[in-house]
């Protein structure tokens, strides 16, 4: 399945300086059994109607689990947790 994680991030916010630490993290998901890819991708508009970034996790559904109580995914909504303004989740199959 496709775990899609689509950020807003709050204003005055440099999503650009953030993109690298966060793939970091996400990068490490790929050592929980079952996840299989990462992709991050930043929003090419300003608008402020526009979410800032969206993650894409390529997992088999099982691994979700796993995946929400992993040490990097802890540690991603400790870090930056306060910097969010808003989240949306979608899973769909591939």
């Amino acid at each position: 399945m496709k775990h899609h994680i689509l950020v807003k991030f709050v204003d005055g916010t440099d999503v650009k300086a953030l993109a690298a630490p966060v793939q970091k993290i996400f990068d490490e998901t790929l050592s929980i059994p079952g996840v299989h890819g990462v992709e991050l991708k930043l929003s090419n508009s300003d608008r402020a109607n526009r979410y800032d970034l969206m993650i894409v996790m390529d997992m088999d559904k099982e691994a979700l689990p796993a995946y929400d109580m992993s040490e990097p995914h802890i540690r991603w909504k400790t870090e930056y947790g306060d910097r969010v303004a808003k989240k949306a989740i979608f899973d769909c199959d591939d």
